[in-house]
C-alpha cells in the first residue's frame, strides 16, 4: 500500500468522503430507488458489490493497461459486473430486479465506480483497492437505506415492508407498523421527499461536523495556552 492507510480509506467511504452525501456522486439511485428500505438496501449492495469487484479486477491489470486503453477497460470490466449482478438478482430475487428496474444496468455509468477505478484502484495494490471499493460501497449503501428508512416510516408508518423480496417468505414479518391508521404522507415516498430528505440529511453531516471542528479548535486552543512557559527576569533572592 502506498501511503494510505486502511482506517483512513475507512473514514473517507464511511464519512470525510461518502461518496452519496459528500462526494454527491450516483445520486439517480439514491433518489430514484429510496421509497422503503427493502429497494435501498438492494441497490445498495449491488452498489457495493459491483464496486468491490470493478476495484479488484481494475488494480490487477493496472500495471499493463496503458492510457490509451485505461478508461475503455474500466468501463468494460463495470459492466460485466454490473451484468453478474443482474444475472444473480434474477436468478435469487426478481421481484426485486424488476423494481429496481433500469436503476440496476445504470450503475455501470455511476461516477461513483469509475471515480474510485481511476482515482484509487489504478494506483494502489489489490487489497487495498479492493477494500476501498467494499467501504465505499458500505458508505453509500448506508445512506441509500437511511435516506429508505426515514421515507418508508414518514411516508407509511411502517418500516421493513416487502424484506420478503430478498430474504425470503419468513421475512414477511420482519414489518413494523409504527403507527396503526396512519394516513400517508405521500411526499414523503415521491421524487420532492427524496430531494428534501436527502438534503436534511447533508445538513445533518455539516452540523456534526462543525461540531467536531469547533470542539478540536478548542482542544487546540487550551493546550497552547496550558504549554506557554513564563518567562521569569531578574534575581530571586
Amino acid at each position: 500500500m502506498s501511503d494510505i492507510s486502511y482506517r483512513e480509506i475507512s473514514l473517507n467511504g464511511l464519512w470525510k468522503n461518502n461518496p452519496a452525501i459528500v462526494q454527491l456522486l450516483g445520486l439517480c439511485p439514491l433518489l430514484a430507488v429510496t421509497g422503503s428500505v427493502i429497494n435501498a438496501l438492494g441497490m445498495g449492495l449491488a452498489t457495493m458489490l459491483v464496486l468491490t469487484i470493478s476495484n479488484t479486477c481494475v488494480s490487477m491489470i493496472r500495471s499493463f493497461a496503458s492510457d490509451a486503453i485505461r478508461l475503455p477497460a474500466f468501463v468494460m470490466i463495470i459492466a460485466a459486473a454490473v451484468t453478474c449482478i443482474e444475472l444473480l438478482m434474477q436468478a435469487f430475487a426478481y421481484e426485486l430486479f424488476q423494481i429496481l428496474g433500469i436503476f440496476l444496468p445504470l450503475i455501470t455509468t455511476n461516477c461513483v465506480i469509475l471515480g474510485r477505478a481511476d482515482a484509487f484502484a489504478c494506483k494502489n495494490k489489490v487489497l487495498p483497492a479492493m477494500y476501498d471499493g467494499f467501504i465505499m460501497g458500505v458508505g453509500f449503501a448506508v445512506i441509500l437505506m437511511l435516506l429508505g428508512a426515514v421515507r418508508e416510516v414518514i411516508g407509511t408508518g411502517a418500516i421493513f415492508a416487502n424484506m420478503d423480496l430478498l430474504f425470503g417468505e419468513g421475512a414477511k414479518a420482519w414489518k413494523i407498523v409504527l403507527v396503526d391508521d396512519y394516513t400517508a404522507v405521500l411526499v414523503a415516498i415521491l421524487p420532492p421527499g427524496a430531494f428534501i430528505f436527502t438534503g436534511m440529511i447533508i445538513a445533518l453531516k455539516n452540523i456534526i461536523d462543525d461540531g467536531i471542528k469547533k470542539r478540536e479548535a478548542a482542544k487546540s486552543e487550551g493546550t497552547t495556552r496550558t504549554s506557554r512557559r513564563v518567562r521569569v527576569t531578574g534575581n530571586i533572592s
